[in-house]
């Protein structure tokens, strides 16, 4: 997780160092047409989803012959520097896997194909999830379609609560409840309750959306101010001064390993898509709602474990919007695939996927949730992935002692003003 996060500040210093090089123009091809034509598809990933993903171009030749694809796959740091690269040099691929971090750099600097154009024609768009709807759309425009997607949730281990003697989280417990459940279970077992729960802003972002706010507004500012971080930072120092949730020597020690798998927490809060990962350690461990202070408001939305997008500069893009289509509609591409990009985002593609054992509980998860999802929020301001790190960066230096709560929250708004220009 570590390494994945130091690929993102990489990747974004090279798109702002290279991609200003970019043309404005689009592609000359036929905006109608999605054949004859021959396509370049990029991703990232490694060998096991590059197999998966020859199978999905296969069964799309076999049935769009007069298209043909052209595949490319580097892993997630090698990715986004060619990408850069490509990109400055007006030379990227026709489709490439976009990360939902960064769709708002790219189209700022014109560099995506606004897939609206083919709505309805090469682009079926009807059958996504619900809480999917829009994400990949700015300022009117659709930049990119997700391929998957998955929630904030607790994970969390029911033996080391029956330990503790609490209860299970149910709906509607509240975060004063989720402090006293982690410190109650850290003095009666010995295992420390949860993760760093300071460390991560998707747990601020959270609470924010709990209470009707944005971690980033519609216009890329901070949509929350110095108070209210100030209050998060101070709840987080709270628990990891009491002892109460994983120590971050240890946190620290064991990146880019997870506290779940070592069995080092009796729950956290992350994305519920790692539950399959967790669940292969310790295989008893469930999925329970988040802890929140309103009422019948979770905060929870589906984001997009990534998406596909088609280069401004293609000269195909009625074909490219077909490929993408293809991927995130076609069944059998959901049965190819199962989980590996996320849970799928349509509900063709879930229904195929055959998803089992942790998988599966994920799934339920979410589709208990669906009705509940909030709106995705809208695609993180260029920096944010460097200002993510800023967050962990400081939060370790607050918990570690070396830096006070008010000197945290303002080194993060200092750094903030830099990389937004907020």
């Amino acid at each position: 997780m570590a390494a994945l996060k130091r690929f993102r500040v990489l990747a974004t210093s090279m798109v702002a160092l290279l991609a200003v090089a970019c043309g404005s123009s689009g592609g000359s091809g036929d905006e109608t047409q999605a054949g004859p034509a021959t396509l370049r598809f990029s991703w990232w990933g490694n060998a096991e989803r590059a197999e998966l993903m020859q199978k999905a171009i296969d069964l799309f030749q076999s049935k769009n012959p007069e298209i043909k694809v052209t595949p490319s796959f580097q892993e997630f740091e090698a990715y986004w520097q060619k990408m850069a690269t490509e990109t400055a040099g007006g030379n990227a691929p026709d489709v490439l896997q976009m990360d939902f971090a960064y769709i708002r750099e790219y189209s700022d600097r014109n560099a995506l194909y606004d897939l609206k154009k083919q709505d309805g024609k090469n682009l079926e768009l009807g059958d996504l999830l619900e809480g999917l709807k829009g994400a990949g759309e700015i300022d009117g425009k659709l930049y990119g379609v997700p391929t998957g997607g998955n929630t904030w949730g607790y994970i969390y281990d029911p033996a080391l609560f029956a330990q503790a003697g609490v209860a299970e989280p149910k709906e509607g417990w509240t975060w004063d409840d989720y402090r006293a459940t982690l410190k109650t279970i850290a003095d009666k077992t010995g295992v420390s309750g949860g993760g760093n729960y300071v460390g991560s802003y998707y747990n601020l972002e959270l609470q924010l959306r709990q209470e009707g706010g944005l971690l980033y507004t519609e216009d890329g500012k901070l949509g929350f101010d110095k108070a209210r971080l100030k209050e998060f930072m101070a709840e987080g120092k709270a628990l990891a001064d009491g002892k109460t949730v994983l120590p971050i020597e240890k946190g620290v020690q064991i990146k880019p390993a997870f506290a779940l798998e070592q069995k080092l927490v009796a729950g956290d809060l992350g994305w519920d898509n790692f539950m399959s990962r967790y669940a292969k350690a310790n295989p008893g461990l469930k999925l329970g709602p988040v802890p929140t202070d309103k009422a019948g408001t979770s905060g929870q939305y589906l984001k997009p474990s990534m998406l596909l997008s088609v280069s401004q500069k293609t000269e195909h893009p009625a074909a490219a919007a077909k490929l993408v289509s293809f991927m995130v509609n076609d069944p059998e591409v959901g049965k190819i695939f199962g989980a590996n990009r996320g849970l799928p985002p349509t509900n063709a593609q879930r229904a195929a996927a055959q998803l089992e054992g942790p998988l599966a509980a994920v799934a339920a998860y979410e589709d208990d949730l669906k009705d509940k999802f909030g709106k995705t929020p809208p695609a993180p301001p260029k920096g944010a992935g460097t200002l993510e790190q800023a967050f962990i960066r400081i939060t370790e230096e607050l918990q570690y002692g070396r830096i006070s709560v008010d000197e945290a929250v303002d080194q993060f708004f200092t750094e903030a003003e830099e990389t937004l220009g907020s």
